[in-house]
């Protein structure tokens, strides 16, 4: 299990709530692991209110919580 304080702890040098996204899904790679402990929340200016679905999007792929496509209207245009 992969804790999110840890990550936090291993890498203080990160800066953004982007930052953290990044190693997440690096961490994912190299360990292959499969549970992440969302035990803390990170202390970032850009963190979102969605933080929370954000890092678990990042763990397990899910690109539409990550980045959700923006839909185009009529508005739009």
């Amino acid at each position: 299990m992969i804790y999110l304080s840890e990550v936090l702890i291993q890498n203080p040098h990160l800066n953004s709530f982007d930052d953290l996204m990044n190693v997440i899904r690096e961490v994912v790679k190299q360990t292959n692991e499969v549970h992440l402990k969302i035990d803390i929340k990170p202390n970032y200016q850009d963190t979102p209110a969605n933080w929370e679905d954000k890092i678990e999007g990042a763990f397990s792929g899910v690109h539409s919580v990550i980045d959700p496509p923006k839909i185009m209207t009529e508005d739009d245009f």
